[in-house]
């Protein structure tokens, strides 16, 4: 395994779970790369939700799609990730969240320490047994620290009977950079 990145990471723990999965969920489409990553990786019988706030983020991704043959097997869907549990009705075996600003895209719209966490509570909820959830988050900016310690905040409070939660960061570079968080769900509440 490379060790490169935080959402390179992701990709490393949530890879094993792709193949037998039916729903995956990319919380936050951006430019579609981790979208791409996850229909790449997946049976064509999956089904790929992906979300955004940002008209400009979905057309990334759908274009990026596209051009890779990979739309019908997604679900492009405009709206917070904080709405999730309105457009799912069965488990989802592997979930991702991507945090910050859109790369490339307006810095001053950032995803948000409250709605993120009303979502990955959701994402949780709806999260099969043995399934996994990642989180990379952003400390190396204002917003960015304050919603990554929110989230570490939260996810240190489940409990540990229904969920293991695991954090990964490079810890000898500069800026503060991304930490992951990785949590599987162990049982049902």
């Amino acid at each position: 395994m490379v060790v490169v990145n935080a959402v390179q990471m992701a990709h490393n723990f949530i890879i094993s779970r792709l193949q037998a999965a039916n729903l995956v969920v990319d919380a936050t489409a951006g430019n579609g790369k981790d979208t791409l990553f996850l229909v790449k990786n997946t049976p064509a019988t999956t089904t790929i939700l992906a979300f955004d706030v940002q008209p400009q983020a979905i057309a990334k991704t759908e274009l990026l799609l596209q051009q890779h043959q990979f739309l019908h097997k997604t679900r492009l869907i405009l709206d917070s990730h904080a709405n999730i549990a309105n457009y799912i009705d069965q488990p989802v075996d592997v979930a991702m969240f991507n945090l910050g600003y859109l790369p490339g895209g307006d810095h001053t719209l950032s995803t948000c320490p409250d709605i993120t966490i009303e979502a990955i509570s959701q994402t949780l909820q709806l999260l099969a047994v043995g399934g996994l959830l990642t989180v990379a988050a952003y400390p190396g900016y204002e917003h960015g620290k304050r919603e990554c310690q929110a989230v570490h905040q939260y996810l240190t409070g489940l409990r540990q009977q229904t969920f293991t939660v695991g954090s990964w960061a490079m810890v000898n570079q500069t800026n503060s950079p991304p930490v992951l968080y990785v949590i599987e769900k162990r049982r049902s509440e």
